[in-house]
């Protein structure tokens, strides 16, 4: 079932991001809209495009979850190989996904400790170097 799924999900996943796709839901709607005076823009009529519209919504939010969900473990897989592959990275941050909201703010903060020391900041400042562009980091 779980291998059906999947199949599934990533069939959906790959057409509904196509321009071809786009392009036959935008028909639909011209269609449907160009019937509005034939059905006297009746109920019944409104309601045709409401419910396919509310299903293909309802069953898209979970084809999309399962997408991103897949992508997340996978980037983060490789994301833990190369930790592991490099000498000098810490294996401490293998896994940090799954640790909580606290246990990371702990270890961004100490980042950022270690790379203001690094770059000889006492205050905490972490200013771009080598002609990085300067990104703001939040504070709580």
């Amino acid at each position: 079932m779980e291998q059906l799924f999947e199949k599934t999900a990533n069939a959906i996943a790959r057409s509904m991001g196509r321009p071809a796709t786009f392009i036959i839901c935008c028909a639909l709607v011209a269609v449907w809209a160009a019937t509005g005076p034939l059905f006297h823009f009746s109920d019944t009529w409104q309601l045709v495009i409401n419910t396919g519209t509310t299903i293909v919504t309802f069953l898209m939010v979970f084809l999309i979850q399962n997408t991103q969900n897949r992508e997340g473990e996978a980037l983060q897989t490789k994301l833990d190989e190369l930790i592991r592959a490099l000498e000098t990275a810490e294996n401490r941050f293998i896994g940090l996904e799954r640790r909580s909201e606290r246990e990371i703010e702990a270890l961004r903060k100490e980042e950022e400790a270690a790379a203001a020391a690094a770059a000889g900041h006492d205050d905490g400042d972490l200013s771009p170097t080598r002609g990085a562009a300067s990104t703001p980091v939040a504070t709580r």
